[in-house]
């Protein structure tokens, strides 16, 4: 298991070019999120301190090799008196694996309001909780053992009878991190990438499809800590046409949305010679807190 800090150590190779270390994983695809948070901190190393980012969006465009290094080069779009955009390429083997747009903010005065968060038990009200991860995902949990991830039991919850399924998490990283906010941005579009897909695996109990993470999207609200409790309230509006739509909306302790994350992925059946994710699964008890 390899820590946030070495996931998002990229050497620079020369300007607008940087190479992120290897992450091996027991997935057969590199981790979305590890490649969208590369990406986000290639573009961070090309803009100025005043700037920090406030939303991106990401696609996959092939699947990453976990046992190779990525290597991400950023276009400078746009440098403006308040706003900067930056495209980032991530490639393997001369093949893109990903694209990603992200814009940058010096910060401004304006109208404040936000969603309020809903009532839920507290993190340390459910110590020993499940998570509801497929078994062929189980060994995820040994390469998240630096993360703390208690799903708030569905019993809990008081549904929206509107929504298809949803799923709320309580989450955050055990180690302590460093203090700089662009670090968090970071950590936390990596995190992001985290159970928001198979949130929408509620409504369909013993179907076997395949799942993989198409494009990302993450709008950054206002400051916060991923190294301090986020409770990640997740929803799916849609599945259809073997694609399923996510939304989640992250809650700092205060009550405070800190992030809003969109995503859909890929939920086919399964073909044949294709990764198994079985929806009918039980759910996996998470390590002792």
């Amino acid at each position: 298991m390899k820590s946030i800090e070495y996931i998002l150590n990229l050497e620079e190779i020369d300007r607008d070019i940087y190479r992120g270390p290897v992450v091996e994983s027991v997935l057969a695809r590199t981790f979305g999120g590890q490649v969208a948070a590369q990406a986000l901190v290639a573009a961070i190393h090309t803009v100025d301190d005043e700037y920090t980012a406030h939303s991106l969006h990401g696609y996959f465009v092939g699947p990453g090799d976990p046992t190779k290094p990525a290597i991400y080069m950023v276009d400078r779009l746009r440098d403006g008196r308040s706003f900067c955009t930056r495209t980032v390429r991530g490639i393997q083997d001369g093949e893109v694996i990903f694209s990603m747009q992200a814009s940058f903010h010096r910060g401004d005065k304006g109208i404040e309001h936000m969603d309020q968060m809903r009532k839920v038990p507290g993190p340390d009200e459910i110590k020993g909780t499940v998570a509801r991860l497929p078994l062929s995902n189980r060994r995820l949990l040994d390469e998240w053992s630096e993360w703390d991830i208690r799903v708030v039991p569905p019993a809990e919850l008081e549904p929206n009878e509107l929504t298809a399924t949803e799923q709320v998490v309580w989450i955050r990283c055990k180690a302590q991190l460093p203090d700089d906010p662009t670090f968090h941005q970071c950590t936390l579009t990596y995190m992001s990438d985290m159970t928001l897909l198979h949130g929408s695996l509620g409504p369909h109990p013993g179907e076997e499809v395949q799942m993989a993470s198409l494009d990302h999207a993450v709008w950054f609200l206002r400051p916060f800590r991923v190294d301090e409790w986020l409770l990640y309230d997740q929803r799916s509006p849609s599945a259809a046409d073997g694609r399923a739509l996510t939304h989640g909306r992250l809650f700092n302790q205060k009550g405070e949305l800190v992030a809003i994350v969109n995503q859909e992925g890929l939920t086919r059946y399964l073909r044949d010679g294709a990764q198994s994710i079985p929806m009918n699964a039980q759910s996996i008890p998470m390590k002792e807190q």
